[in-house]
């Protein structure tokens, strides 16, 4: 959809994730990451209604450490059913990153503990890093997520040696934005890269909302409203009507509608059936 976009980054705590991979796979992050989107959407001011978005799921940082987090793209704007109608976001943010971060880390910690009934590590940071920034609007916005979705765990060009077992790869640092070297022997190095193989029929990217497959023929509706509501018409100019005028083939001079004349069945002469001067009303037709 043509509209602004934004882009929400919720990320689990390292430390917690850490005691329960061994038991779980990622899938629970999308679970509680989309009913978080979707309560703060339905609770908005600016929204009120539904939204649509796509989660792409990564599961390392740039050190390709084990770090599961979730990118995911929002449009600026919801739908209402009962107005049938569709509202954009007006503020300067989608979500307040800091509110979005408490209740994230909140109803994930529930969810653990009381659904899947895993005891927490004592040391569960409280405080989690959620962010969420206008990233453009239409097809732009879109390839800014393509990016983490067709992007490898380590591209081959980031390889720089394999010397006596020892692999060795570059990466950028996300605090100094530096280049760095990691070197780890080959079997660590396959550890690091297998590790974040999905398992079976796991999808990385999923769709939400107004996005996903279902709603295809209300998302041509709303593409319809936007398309109308930001269309440019041209300014129709107003029709100026004119008197019909008939010339005498005589005279040439302007002739005047007198009454109509009907030929009876069975009799010689016509008769006026009806009688019209037309001094001071003219005819109102267009030319």
């Amino acid at each position: 959809m043509n509209v602004p976009y934004y882009f929400a980054y919720l990320i689990i705590s390292i430390c917690l994730f850490v005691g329960i991979r061994q038991t779980l796979t990622p899938l629970f992050l999308f679970t509680v990451a989309a009913s978080v989107l979707k309560d703060f959407a339905r609770n908005s001011k600016h929204l009120g209604g539904e939204i649509g978005f796509t989660g792409v799921l990564h599961t390392h940082n740039r050190r390709r450490d084990y770090h599961p987090h979730i990118h995911f793209i929002i449009p600026a704007g919801s739908f209402n059913k009962d107005k049938k109608q569709w509202q954009k976001s007006r503020g300067k943010y989608l979500f307040n990153a800091f509110n979005l971060a408490t209740v994230w880390r909140a109803r994930l910690l529930e969810y653990l503990t009381n659904k899947l009934g895993i005891t927490l590590p004592a040391a569960t940071p409280k405080k989690w890093v959620v962010d969420c920034q206008h990233v453009g609007k239409g097809l732009p916005a879109l390839k800014y997520l393509s990016k983490y979705l067709y992007r490898g765990v380590l591209p081959d060009k980031n390889i720089i040696s394999n010397i006596d077992g020892q692999v060795s790869f570059e990466y950028q640092n996300s605090q100094t934005q530096a280049t760095e070297i990691r070197t780890l022997p080959a079997v660590e190095f396959l550890w690091l890269v297998l590790q974040h193989v999905l398992p079976k029929g796991l999808r990385r990217v999923r769709d939400y909302g107004l996005l996903q497959g279902s709603c295809r023929k209300l998302r041509l509706q709303i593409q319809l409203m936007l398309a109308v509501s930001g269309a440019v018409f041209p300014i129709i100019a107003e029709v100026k009507k004119a008197v019909a005028i008939r010339l005498c083939p005589c005279c040439q001079q302007p002739m005047k509608f007198m009454g109509c004349w009907q030929q009876r069945s069975g009799k010689k002469h016509a008769r006026l059936t009806s009688f019209i001067m037309q001094k001071t009303r003219e005819p109102n037709a267009t030319v």
